[in-house]
């Protein structure tokens, strides 16, 4: 009897993935798609306000550039540290929470969770509500990151899935210029006599409750469905989803090529297991050293500049200019689809990142700087949409948001310490040790991905998991 219902369960896993896997990429299937990228556009925003904003915190004085210990508690790097110790509490916990509770829960509570704290932030006045805040908006978005990563994996027929995450990250970096810009125009001045970085902060918070709505009409994945033994529900939505591609796309659905995956709920352990410990460590390492590099110039660009010598204003206007290749990177990432291997992107953007770094911590040419901060940030974002694929993609359904919760965590531990460190190298060295630091960083990243990391391109999740 055992035997039979775990053949059935199989069954219906490879039945239902299948199906989803033969899907064309219609209206409805890039509707889904759209859903999810809006609400990424301010998660982003909210992830990345903080080095937008510095300059704020500090000349209002709510905040200090640096401070005598390396881990004082009253300066701008405990700010950006309480975020990504939120972050690390978040990822950890989100894979047993996304498994037990569902994605499209996961998804709704982490978004009401960092627009609540985003508008409390606002009214801080002290270092210690300013981090509290940071620090539980931090909680939620990393149950968020977690969440839009796997939903896109489980929902997206596999010949569209790098061009589902590059889109959802266009979207998404869209919100880069859009808050450096904000931050530009209201940081330096006091609209009707609040501070502007509040505003910047308000207006983020703001925005997402209008996302909240949209995020109803999103689907429960069927893949987590078929888990949990609610095989009914997860054959309607399939169903639904298959009648209205069906209906745009004008012709028969191609027929489905089933791969037999194990439906049994998987094991937090497996992921140390003979089968996956090895891209366990790499994705480990990857995720430590990648944050160091992304987090260290994302977050510290507008100080990074007015440590060149220039004015806080100017220095924001240039930031404006360097954000505006953000969703570039992604955009690029959509044009190649599954024609260029995912690991490929990865360890060509880290060599741009780590030469370009380099030539930006040596210059003081505006021009110049700009100029190099645009190629950073388009190869940054290149690695990111490329990561985010990849990363969920080298593990099984049965245990994918515990695993990438762990790995990811990894990133946020080591953004965290990064706040710390790249104060210490911007104060010891200047702005040319700050990119020493981080060319070395993204040297480690070629070396990870380019020896030890398998191909996923175009090949079928239950493919690349076994």
């Amino acid at each position: 009897m055992l035997q039979r219902r775990e053949d059935d369960g199989a069954r219906a896993v490879a039945d239902l993935t299948a199906r989803l896997d033969r899907l064309p990429a219609t209206r409805s299937v890039w509707s889904l798609i759209a859903l999810l990228s809006l609400a990424y556009f301010f998660e982003v925003y909210e992830l990345l306000l903080s080095g937008y904003i510095a300059p704020g915190l500090v000349s209002s004085g709510v905040l200090t550039a640096t401070t005598q210990a390396i881990f004082g508690m009253t300066g701008l790097a405990s700010f950006i540290a309480a975020l990504f110790a939120g972050l690390v509490i978040g990822t950890l916990s989100s894979g047993f929470l996304i498994d037990r509770f569902g994605r499209r829960a996961a998804f709704t509570t982490a978004l009401l969770g960092y627009t609540a704290c985003g508008f409390v932030m606002g009214f801080q006045t002290g270092p210690f509500g300013l981090n509290l805040c940071r620090f539980l908006a931090g909680i939620a978005l990393g149950w968020e990151m977690v969440t839009i990563n796997t939903y896109i994996t489980e929902l997206m027929p596999r010949q569209m899935r790098g061009r589902a995450f590059a889109f959802c990250q266009m979207i998404g970096f869209s919100a880069v210029p859009v808050v450096a810009f904000l931050s530009w125009a209201l940081v330096p001045h006091r609209p009707l006599g609040v501070d502007g970085w509040r505003w910047v902060v308000f207006i983020g918070a703001g925005g997402a409750l209008f996302v909240w709505y949209a995020r109803l009409r999103l689907p429960e994945s069927p893949r987590w469905l078929i888990r949990k033994g609610r095989v009914a529900e997860a054959v309607a939505i399939v169903d639904d989803l298959e009648r209205r591609v069906a209906a745009e796309h004008g012709r028969p659905l191609p027929d489905p090529t089933p791969v037999r995956e194990d439906p049994a709920e998987g094991r937090f352990s497996e992921m140390f297991g003979p089968a996956y410990r090895g891209r366990t460590a790499m994705l480990v390492a990857f995720n430590i050293f990648q944050t160091i590099g992304y987090y260290g110039f994302t977050n510290w660009v507008p100080t990074l500049l007015v440590s060149h010598g220039i004015a806080v204003t100017e220095g924001l206007l240039y930031t404006v200019l360097i954000a505006l290749a953000a969703p570039v990177g992604p955009m690029v990432g959509f044009l190649l689809g599954e024609g260029v291997e995912r690991k490929f992107i990865i360890v060509g953007g880290a060599a741009t990142i780590a030469i370009a770094g380099l030539l930006f911590g040596a210059t003081t040419n505006a021009v110049a700087l700009v100029a190099l901060g645009l190629v950073m940030t388009l190869a940054g974002n290149m690695i990111s949409f490329a990561y985010h694929a990849y990363q969920t993609e080298l593990f099984p359904t049965r245990f994918r948001a515990k695993a990438v919760g762990f790995v990811y965590s990894f990133s946020r531990i080591s953004a965290m310490l990064n706040a710390f460190l790249i104060a210490f190298f911007l104060r010891e060295f200047g702005v040319g040790g700050v990119f020493a630091f981080i060319a070395v960083a993204y040297v480690i990243v070629v070396a990870v991905i380019g020896l030890f990391g398998p191909r996923t391109a175009g090949r079928s999740l239950e493919e690349i998991a076994s």
